[in-house]
């Protein structure tokens, strides 16, 4: 073997070992790391035949995720998202579920809450380092604040208006990041040629509507993706966002009409919070 090439094996070999020491990872290993975590048995069949929708992997390298990073997910439901981010960063990073907030006078919510414990405890494994926060009208610290590298947020913008908190939803988004850490969310997309209505009541944001409200609260934007972008969505339905799939609110009513719609169209942004990076 001749030097040169001895030398760069040897530098080859010590970047590797380095990397897998830190757990940092590259985008090539981290989109890697995605895929065999998205094709894991814990994943129903019914929650991958969503990935067509939802393009997680594409959505998540959009927003810069590595295993190293301390990530916050807010509102995750029924821990779509939490079935391939806690796993990613269970060894080198941390993974905050920030749930509803429990209401005893909501059985909603206490049974949203319930279920996403069982989902946990189902899998220790996987979920065993989850911690669950929780983030209310109230805001909570979702995370300690300035600690962590990434806040997602997945289809929740429109609950937070509906019930008029949605600027304490990203300002405690805010004071979890650290200064130069990332906000990634994706929404509903509403018709930029209809007024925005403030509850937003049919489930649908305008996307400039909710960058000034995000931005309102200290955030910058940097980018925009059309990862989940879906022209067949015409926005006029009779019951909102939820006549498409997966909810069908119809039921039988026109569904395969609304099954080849396919889900909603989806703006996807990424802010960071200003300052420098730690």
């Amino acid at each position: 073997m001749n030097k040169p090439l001895r030398l760069f094996l040897i530098a080859a070999t010590a970047a590797y070992i380095a990397g897998c020491a830190t757990g940092v990872g590259t985008r090539q290993s981290t989109s890697t790391a995605l895929d065999r975590i998205l094709a894991g048995d814990h994943r129903s069949p019914a929650n991958k035949a969503r990935d067509v929708y939802r393009h997680p992997k594409e959505t998540l390298l959009f927003f810069g995720i590595r295993p190293n990073m301390h990530v916050v997910e807010v509102w995750p439901g029924q821990g779509w998202y939490t079935e391939v981010i806690a796993p990613l960063v269970r060894d080198n990073g941390r993974y905050y579920a920030a749930t509803m907030a429990p209401d005893l006078t909501s059985q909603y919510v206490s049974t949203q809450l319930k279920d996403y414990r069982a989902k946990l405890a189902s899998r220790s494994d996987l979920y065993g380092k989850v911690q669950v926060t929780a983030l209310g009208p109230e805001g909570h610290d979702i995370a300690p604040p300035g600690s962590v590298d990434l806040v997602v947020t997945f289809r929740n913008i429109h609950n937070w208006m509906a019930q008029d908190w949605a600027p304490q939803a990203f300002a405690a988004m805010f004071k979890a990041l650290k200064p130069g850490g990332t906000l990634g969310v994706v929404e509903h997309r509403g018709n930029p040629q209809t007024p925005q209505d403030p509850q937003a009541k049919s489930g649908y944001v305008n996307e400039d509507y909710a960058i000034q409200l995000i931005e309102s609260q200290g955030f910058k934007l940097v980018a925009k993706s059309q990862i989940n972008a879906n022209a067949r969505d015409t926005k006029d339905y009779q019951q909102g966002v939820w006549t498409l799939p997966p909810t069908y609110r119809l039921g039988a009513q026109d569904k395969e009409k609304y099954a080849a719609i396919g889900e909603s169209d989806r703006f996807t942004l990424k802010f960071i919070k200003p300052g420098p990076s730690r």
